[in-house]
């Protein structure tokens, strides 16, 4: 009887279990296809991003003291913006250069900081396309600034170490930092990120330094066909190249390898999924276009006062040149980046850190540096790409140690802490080096 009765038993058993995974099934494909649609529809508004949240972007309606409020009275370090105003009655009561650079320097520190919010508002209402330009424009939009007044002022070296200093300090000190932090927060395990992004960005850095590298070399080894004029048109024809370069990896970053942010956005999205407030942007996009213009107005109106106190600071701080432009300006125009950077790192979003440090780095050194070349050109300055000997091999030495560093796709804080003191003896280099073309360049 029971060897009946086991079919009998077992049968309804199995059909009910069937109906069960149908029914299982069924939902998790309504889910799938709800799912599908949404992204589709998202992708049509243009909010879905690689960088970006994913979803339907809600314009606040701000009064103008509100978004007042918001963008001068929220942030602690806005407590330096009276430097600005006080540099320029300092510049016209007194005339003392030494005070005059450092209030200008105090007071442009959280105007780069708030360009960089600016930026990351508007970027809310851009597709991936566009708000990649955006961070790549506004991003270090301080420091071509104040290269492109020194480049009207004559003071080529000061544009070329301006820029090299900011190359340095975000990968010495940014991403050391960033290590650092991150490493403190989480100590019991080494922090892993994309290895093969990494690589890429240190292969981008590396043909950076070729490109400045051969001019330099073409200088010092006496082989020009042309004396004087080869260096230039080399350095011109190679700054066309690196823009090109830097155009080609904006799009195969933003179109052709969009699919290797997914991880990156399905976490950042997992993490902020329960808190509205950091997906939804806090202004409006004209609030936002508004507060660029008049960021970026101010920055230039300081910048003006700050590069024509450089050498008077240098005079009376006793402080070579060189150690300003390439350790205190990018220190200032890096503020926005630092923050961000060490901010990510403590969340554990290791990809994120990286792409604010090294990708800064690329837009520099791809970017903006040949860009004052081509700036330059038409000025009719001489702005060219050997940035001497001396400066030439601290960058390539950089670029070696951050590319060994990266290439594991782990960090912890020991990393960071190697990173930091080697900016620490870039620094004292510097500070010690006198610049054999400073007298002519300037």
């Amino acid at each position: 009887m029971s060897h009946c009765n086991v079919p009998a038993l077992i049968e309804p058993q199995v059909e009910m279990g069937s109906v069960d995974e149908a029914e299982n099934k069924t939902l998790f494909k309504l889910e799938e296809d709800a799912k599908q649609t949404k992204e589709a529809s998202l992708m049509e508004q243009g909010s879905l991003s690689p960088i970006f949240p994913q979803h339907i972007t809600k314009s606040p309606k701000n009064s103008v003291l509100k978004s007042i409020k918001i963008v001068i009275l929220s942030n602690k370090l806005n407590l330096l913006l009276p430097f600005g105003p006080l540099a320029i009655l300092v510049h016209y009561m007194i005339d003392s250069k030494g005070w005059v650079f450092l209030l200008s320097l105090i007071g442009i520190t959280p105007l780069a900081e708030r360009l960089g919010y600016a930026t990351e508002q508007l970027a809310f209402y851009t597709g991936p396309t566009v708000g990649g330009l955006l961070n790549a424009t506004f991003g270090n939009v301080t420091e071509l600034i104040i290269s492109i007044f020194a480049l009207k002022n004559g003071m080529i070296r000061v544009v070329q170490l301006t820029l090299l200093g900011s190359i340095l300090s975000n990968m010495l000190l940014v991403l050391g930092c960033a290590f650092f932090c991150g490493g403190l927060v989480f100590h019991q395990k080494d922090q892993v990120f994309d290895k093969g992004l990494a690589v890429v960005n240190s292969g981008l850095l590396l043909m950076a330094v070729m490109g400045i590298l051969f001019p330099a070399v073409l200088h010092y080894t006496h082989s020009e066909v042309h004396a004087g004029s080869s260096e230039l048109a080399l350095s011109r024809f190679s700054s066309c190249i690196m823009l090109i370069a830097y155009a080609a990896y904006l799009f195969f970053q933003l179109k052709s390898q969009s699919s290797s942010y997914s991880p990156l956005e399905q976490e950042t999205n997992q993490n902020e999924e329960a808190s509205d407030e950091d997906e939804d942007p806090e202004i409006s996009k004209w609030e936002s276009i508004i507060w660029l213009s008049i960021l970026t107005a101010w920055v230039s109106l300081l910048s003006g006062y700050l590069v024509d106190a450089i050498e008077g600071a240098s005079v009376s701080w006793n402080i070579p040149i060189a150690f300003i432009s390439v350790i205190l300006l990018p220190i200032v125009g890096n503020a926005a980046e630092h923050a961000g950077a060490i901010m990510f790192a403590m969340k554990d979003k290791l990809d994120l850190s990286l792409g604010v440090a090294i990708g800064s780095s690329i837009q520099i050194s791809m970017f903006a540096v040949p860009f004052c070349v081509v700036i330059g050109w038409m000025m009719g300055e001489q702005m060219d790409l050997n940035f001497q000997l001396f400066e030439t091999a601290m960058l390539f030495i950089t670029v070696i140690v951050v590319a060994f560093f990266l290439q594991e796709g782990t960090s912890n804080y020991f990393k960071g802490l190697m990173l930091i003191l080697c900016y620490l003896i870039v620094a004292a280099s510097f500070f010690v080096h006198e610049d054999p073309q400073q007298d002519g360049a300037l």
